[in-house]
C-alpha cells in the first residue's frame, strides 16, 4: 500500500470517528476530526498547524475547539524544551474520563428516577415507566462499580 493510500485510509477512520461523535454525542465535526487524528496520528504529539493540515480545518475554528477539548481533560496541550511550537495529544486516560462523565450523568439521572417514583407513589404503570429507566441505571453503574477499568 502506497504512502497516500494509508493516509486515505486514515483519513476516512478519521471520518468514521468524526461521524460517531456528531450523531452520538452532538459535538461538531471539526471536534471529532481533531479527536479522531489524534488517536490514529504519528507521532502522538501534533502542532495545530499539523492537525489543521491534516483535518483541513481554519486555524481559528481549530483553536476553539482545541480549547474546548483541552478544557474537558481530553486534549493535553504539550511543550518540548527549546521549541516554542504547542503541541497536543490526546491524554492517557481520556476515555476512562467520557466513560466516567457519562456514569455520573446517568447517575445524576437515577436520582431524578427516584424521586419520580416517589412522586408516583411506587405502584402503577407510571412507575414501571420510571422503575425501568432507574433499574437500567442502577444495574449499569453496578456493573461499573464491579468492573473499574484497570491500564
Amino acid at each position: 500500500m502506497s504512502s497516500e493510500e494509508h493516509q486515505d485510509r486514515l483519513l476516512r477512520w478519521v471520518e468514521r470517528v468524526t461521524a460517531f461523535c456528531v450523531e452520538e454525542w452532538g459535538l461538531p465535526p471539526i471536534t471529532g476530526r481533531i479527536l479522531g487524528w489524534l488517536m490514529i496520528c504519528d507521532p502522538a504529539e501534533q502542532s495545530a498547524g499539523q492537525i489543521a493540515e491534516v483535518i483541513q480545518a481554519s486555524r481559528a475554528s481549530l483553536t476553539s475547539n482545541m480549547r474546548f477539548l483541552t478544557a474537558i481533560g481530553l486534549v493535553k496541550k504539550v511543550r518540548r524544551p527549546g521549541d516554542r511550537t504547542a503541541y497536543y495529544c490526546i491524554e492517557d486516560d481520556a476515555w476512562q474520563k467520557v466513560i466516567q462523565r457519562k456514569l455520573e450523568s446517568l447517575g445524576a439521572f437515577g436520582e431524578i428516577a427516584d424521586e419520580g417514583l416517589d412522586l408516583v407513589g411506587g405502584e402503577g404503570h407510571r412507575a414501571e415507566r420510571i422503575k425501568a429507566a432507574h433499574d437500567s441505571l442502577t444495574w449499569l453503574q453496578n456493573l461499573a462499580a464491579r468492573h473499574p477499568l484497570r491500564r
